[in-house]
């Protein structure tokens, strides 16, 4: 049974992280947005594991569900052992900035892993997402030989400052990044500021799975993407490897790419911010500072590509966005946060207790928050929740969103009901009826 999975988060004891974030209130909430599975984030922070291993069990499959003695024991979400590293070093002479998220499949595994970065005196105990100064081929090397199974993601990779491809990475590709064995990266997570179509453009990824993650600080964020793997694989840890390294993902769910911190070029301090078409016509030059800009995933984008978008023969049905041209690759479908579609039927902020109340209605009736979204009749909304409501997520499965694109740490704003700012975006085909099937 194909099932959805969002596998890059954080713990509260990662830096500028909700301190909610721990094992009973992650189980309620990825019940609440629709996720079966679960990565637990920070697996190699001491305190965070000896927490998961208190409350969590295996339950013979590499998966983990919460201990009988547990809030939500019986909570049908599973847990899978995960955490993001930096790695900061220098390779061949440049400044290299990568993170990477790594999957294990049991505490053994993830102890062996702990023990061999502390022998190389790393510090695990200041953040949940350890800063360390191996290098990124290094640090898959080690995982290989912690667990041969392990599963080695690039992590959103055009971000500018810490993705492989982005600008100031240090890399070009992931050959570049992982020599002799970049073999062993199975797949790559697209970042909230890139979608699949635009890393369909790289030839590079052509055999690699395309993964969609939340990288969640916060409990509302989980599952804003996710990745939905196919039925075909088999359950468990072995099925999640199988459909990563056999490209057997079903499809992900995308926030919005303009929506992410960097998906354009420009300088937050000098209010200036370019599109692609802007920097051919004016260069990456700040015009203010006179300093270099701070070149965005779009802008990055357009110099790596192998190929351009025209040549993608992208379609939509239903919502549902695939390439003509590449047949196999699994499709996506572009959502907004249903907290956010609330509170801006409400005119107010999505943090609100009045806008949390009606969430947890919204969910507690119609089900989860991905199935509200996607496949929810809007005349059932119409009956629990405000009609404004239904309003907004029948304009969220249209496409039809105002969108003002973000740049250099600056996240974008996307609008459901046009106020006169920004430009509206409008995705081709019809109403998201299903989700991927």
């Amino acid at each position: 049974m194909a099932y959805i999975a969002d596998l890059h988060i954080h713990s509260r004891f990662s830096r500028a992280c909700s301190p909610q974030l721990n094992v009973p209130n992650l189980a309620m909430w990825a019940k609440l947005k629709g996720i079966d599975v679960l990565g637990t984030g920070d697996f190699l922070h001491p305190l965070w594991l000896a927490e998961l291993k208190s409350q969590l069990k295996e339950d013979g499959s590499g998966f983990f569900r919460p201990k009988d003695d547990q809030p939500l024991a019986g909570n049908e979400v599973r847990f899978v052992l995960t955490v993001e590293v930096a790695s900061i070093y220098s390779h061949k002479g440049a400044g290299c900035r990568i993170h990477n998220v790594i999957i294990l499949p049991s505490f053994e595994s993830a102890e062996k892993l702990q023990k061999a970065l502390l022998a190389k005196h790393a510090n695990l105990s200041s953040d949940g997402r350890p800063i360390v100064g191996i290098p990124s081929k290094e640090l898959l090397r080690m995982c290989l030989e912690t667990d041969q199974k392990a599963i080695f993601i690039p992590a959103h990779i055009w971000t500018p400052w810490f993705g492989v491809f982005g600008s100031q990475s240090g890399y070009d590709s992931l050959e570049d990044c992982f020599e002799d064995l970049t073999e062993y990266i199975y797949g790559v997570e697209t970042g909230l500021s890139s979608d699949p179509a635009m890393n369909w453009r790289i030839s590079e990824l052509d055999q690699r799975s395309i993964i969609s993650c939340s990288d969640a600080h916060s409990l509302p964020n989980l599952g804003r993407e996710a990745t939905v793997i196919g039925g075909e694989v088999q359950t468990g840890y072995l099925g999640l490897f199988e459909a990563i390294k056999e490209q057997k993902i079903a499809g992900t769910i995308e926030f919005h790419p303009e929506e992410g911190k960097y998906h354009y070029t420009g300088h937050r301090n000098c209010n200036v911010k370019y599109s692609p078409k802007d920097t051919k016509a004016k260069g990456t030059k700040c015009p203010v500072c006179g300093r270099g800009l701070t070149v965005g995933v779009m802008e990055r984008v357009e110099s790596l590509a192998s190929r351009g978008n025209d040549k993608l023969q992208i379609s939509n049905d239903k919502g549902l966005i695939k390439t003509q041209a590449f047949p196999n690759r699994a499709g996506y479908r572009m959502l907004v946060p249903l907290l956010q579609v609330i509170a801006e039927a409400f005119g107010t902020a999505p943090t609100t207790q009045k806008v949390l109340n009606e969430y947890k209605k919204l969910t507690g009736v119609l089900g989860s928050e991905i199935k509200i979204l996607t496949k929810v009749d809007t005349a059932e909304i119409v009956k629990v929740s405000d009609s404004r409501v239904a309003e907004g997520v029948e304009k969220v499965r249209k496409g039809e969103v105002v969108i003002d694109p973000g740049y250099d740490g600056v996240y974008g704003v996307v609008k459901i009901w046009n106020h006169g700012e920004g430009s509206v975006k409008e995705a081709e085909g019809v109403p998201q009826l299903g989700l991927f099937d």
